[in-house]
């Protein structure tokens, strides 16, 4: 074969080899779909057959009821409050560092967030906190109900910032949706109001309430708090509510002192503050609570770490 011949048969090419195609002209990329959002709320079915069987025997929440009382030593959580309040946090109080405390609790042990809805144990992805406020400590102060909503790593200053806004804004202008919402039902007739609040029970066991109400809502929380230090009282056992969600009561006292003497015998002043928990027994067993217990102890014990965002947060389940 010739040069001529070796070259026309190089440049041939065979009918079962593909040609190449030229690249196609870059087209624009199409917009990236958005993230579908993460449900707020979510049924738990990773539970055991008995914890699953529960709410059907006990179907009320203050049939389920649990009360447990409890002390600290607060030395510790005054020390932190001093120097919240030198660092810039003027209005800190005892309050939120019980908020923030307990949504520490929550980020470690999150089955404390979980609540019965239609007879089903359900979970949250925010822990919302519901609580009572007067706009002035007097006997015919108006009250009302603010709710913070805030993820399971919130610090405490999250939680100052979020309390705050919601009481600064309730006593600068009194109202808003809550007392707008219950004096709207306030001026419905009795027999008339009383197949309203039944319909909404029947809504509120399907999960069809609107999520406005839900929102306006403090029987709809992660759990309700209350103080009675403010009062110059003891703590007391506050029911739970069966309308909503609501699975938990935490209320704490005022402080008292107390004279104890050390290891070498030398009598010391102390500074205490009993607190109670009201829990609904079905979200969880008293191994679980015992846990969050200790857990709660080692916060009061070392406040310190609420200034950090927790390094792990297990799942909401």
């Amino acid at each position: 074969m010739d040069t001529e011949q070796i070259t026309k048969a190089e440049n041939e090419i065979p009918e079962s080899v593909p040609q190449t195609q030229a690249a196609p002209a870059p087209q624009t990329e199409e917009p990236k779909k958005k993230k579908k959002r993460e449900k707020e709320c979510r049924r738990v079915k990773s539970v055991s057959p008995m914890s699953a069987i529960i709410p059907f025997i006990m179907p009320n929440r203050t049939g389920a009821m649990n009360l447990i009382h409890d002390t600290a030593d607060i030395e510790k959580l005054e020390k932190y409050m001093k120097e919240k309040q030198l660092s810039g946090m003027t209005n800190i109080s005892m309050m939120h560092i019980m908020i923030a405390a307990y949504i520490r609790l929550v980020s470690q042990r999150p089955a404390l967030n979980r609540f019965i809805r239609g007879q089903r144990i359900w979970t949250r992805r925010h822990v919302e906190v519901s609580l009572t406020i007067k706009k002035e400590m007097r006997l015919d102060a108006p009250d009302t109900c603010v709710k913070i909503s805030l993820l399971p790593d919130a610090t405490l200053e999250d939680v100052y910032n979020a309390l705050n806004e919601q009481i600064v804004g309730y006593r600068d202008n009194p109202g808003g949706n809550f007392d707008d919402t219950a004096r709207w039902l306030a001026k419905i007739p009795s027999l008339i109001l009383k197949f309203v609040v039944g319909l909404l029970r029947f809504m509120d066991y399907f999960n069809l309430i609107p999520k406005f109400l839900q929102k306006v809502s403090p029987f709809h929380c992660s759990y309700f708090i209350t103080s009675m230090g403010s009062l110059g009282i003891p703590p007391i056992y506050h029911h739970l509510y069966d309308f909503g969600t609501c699975p938990v009561f935490f209320a704490f006292g005022a402080k008292r002192r107390a004279y104890e003497a050390d290891a070498q015998g030398v009598i010391k002043k102390k500074h205490y503050m009993d607190y109670t928990f009201v829990t609904d027994e079905r979200i969880c067993d008293g191994y679980y609570y015992a846990s969050a217990l200790k857990l709660l102890h080692n916060i009061f014990r070392n406040p310190w770490q609420l200034d950090e965002r927790p390094e792990v947060v297990p799942d909401v389940e």
